[in-house]
C-alpha cells in the first residue's frame, strides 16, 4: 500500500472513530456537593466547555427521571441535574433544620449553580422544578439561554381540579387541611401520578415510582406537605414570571403531556400569551412524560437547543 493509500485508509478510519465517539453514549458522574448544610446530589455528563443544561426534576422524582435523557444531551451539552432538597439522594445535614419552603430550595439550586459556575444555562423544568426553575429566571434572566417546560405549570388555567385539596389548605392551613395532603404520599397515590393518563401503562418501570416512594419514607412526609402547603406561594408569583416572559421573550419549547391529571394542556397554550415565540407541544401521555416519550423529548430538545443555544 503506497503513502497515498495508507493516508486515506487513516483518514477514513479517523472519521468512522469520530463519528462512532459522538455516536457514543456520554458517561454519567454521579457526585455531592455541600450547599447551605445540604449535601446535594447530581448527575453530570458532557464537557464543562459545553453549553450547559440544568435539568429540574420534580415530585414525585428525582434526577433519576433523566437517566436516558442525560446520555442523549450530553454529546453536545453539558448536563447537570441535581436532586432537589426533600428528594432523591440529596440529604439535609443532620445538626441544620432546612424549612421546605419553594424559595428555600431555590436558594439551595441558585448557590449550587454558583458553586458549579453556571454563568449562563438552559433550564428543563418538571413540575416542582418549574417554580424553583422560575424563581432563577426571574431573579437571573441573563443567565437563562433557554427554557424547556415539560409540565412545568406556570399559569393558572394549566391547575386542574386536582389542586382542589391543596388550594383548599392554602386559604386555610390549619391542621386538618394539612393532614388531607398526607394521601398525596403514599405509594399507590404515586404509582397513579405515574401511570394516569398513560395509554400503555406496560412502559412504566415500576422501579420509577418504587424509588420515589422510598426516598419519601426515608426523608419524610413531612417535608412533602411542607412543599405542598407552600405551592400557594408559586401561584403568587406567576404575574412576576409573565412580565419575565414579556420582557425577555426567552426561547421556550413547552412539550406537555395532555392527559396529565394535575397540570392541564391550557397551561401549556398559556405560554404563547406572554411569549409569542414558545413553541408548544402536545403528547399522548401523562404527567412524566419521559417515562414513556423519553425519545420524542430528546429529539425535541436537541433540535430546539441547537437551534437557540449555541453548541
Amino acid at each position: 500500500m503506497n503513502t497515498r493509500n495508507l493516508l486515506a485508509a487513516a483518514s477514513t478510519l479517523a472519521t468512522a472513530l469520530t463519528a462512532q465517539a459522538a455516536e457514543s453514549p456520554a458517561q454519567v458522574h454521579y457526585r455531592h456537593i455541600e450547599i447551605q448544610g445540604v449535601n446535594v446530589f447530581y448527575r453530570e455528563a458532557g464537557s464543562p466547555t459545553a453549553p450547559t443544561v440544568l435539568l429540574l426534576h420534580g415530585f414525585a422524582a428525582s434526577s433519576y427521571m433523566f437517566r436516558d435523557l442525560i446520555p442523549q444531551l450530553a454529546r453536545q451539552y453539558h448536563v447537570i441535574a441535581p436532586d432537589l432538597p426533600g428528594f432523591g439522594q440529596t440529604t439535609v445535614m443532620p445538626d441544620v433544620e432546612f424549612k421546605y419552603t419553594f424559595d428555600n430550595v431555590t436558594s439551595v439550586i441558585d448557590d449550587f449553580t454558583v458553586a458549579k459556575n453556571l454563568d449562563h444555562y438552559a433550564i428543563y423544568v418538571f413540575d416542582y422544578g418549574a417554580p424553583v426553575g422560575w424563581r432563577l429566571a426571574v431573579k437571573h434572566p441573563q443567565k437563562i439561554t433557554a427554557i424547556v417546560s415539560q409540565n412545568g405549570n406556570a399559569y393558572e388555567e394549566g391547575l386542574s381540579a386536582g389542586w382542589a385539596d391543596m388550594r383548599r389548605a392554602w386559604a386555610e392551613p390549619t391542621a386538618a387541611n394539612r393532614e388531607t395532603l398526607r394521601r398525596f404520599n403514599t405509594p399507590d397515590m404515586i404509582k397513579w401520578q405515574y401511570t394516569e393518563g398513560v395509554t400503555d401503562p406496560t412502559l412504566i418501570p415500576p422501579e420509577s415510582y418504587q424509588l420515589a416512594s422510598a426516598a419519601i419514607e426515608r426523608i419524610g412526609v413531612d417535608a412533602q406537605m411542607d412543599l405542598l402547603l407552600d405551592y400557594g406561594q408559586n401561584v403568587k408569583q406567576y404575574p412576576q414570571l409573565h412580565e419575565y416572559f414579556r420582557r425577555y421573550q426567552p426561547p421556550l419549547l413547552a412539550l406537555w403531556g395532555k392527559n396529565d391529571p394535575f397540570f392541564t394542556p391550557p397551561g401549556a397554550e398559556a405560554f404563547k400569551r406572554d411569549n409569542p415565540n414558545a413553541e408548544v407541544r402536545f403528547l399522548d401521555t401523562g404527567h412524566l412524560a419521559l417515562e414513556t416519550h423519553g425519545d420524542d423529548i430528546a429529539q425535541a430538545m436537541r433540535e430546539f437547543l441547537d437551534r437557540n443555544v449555541k453548541p
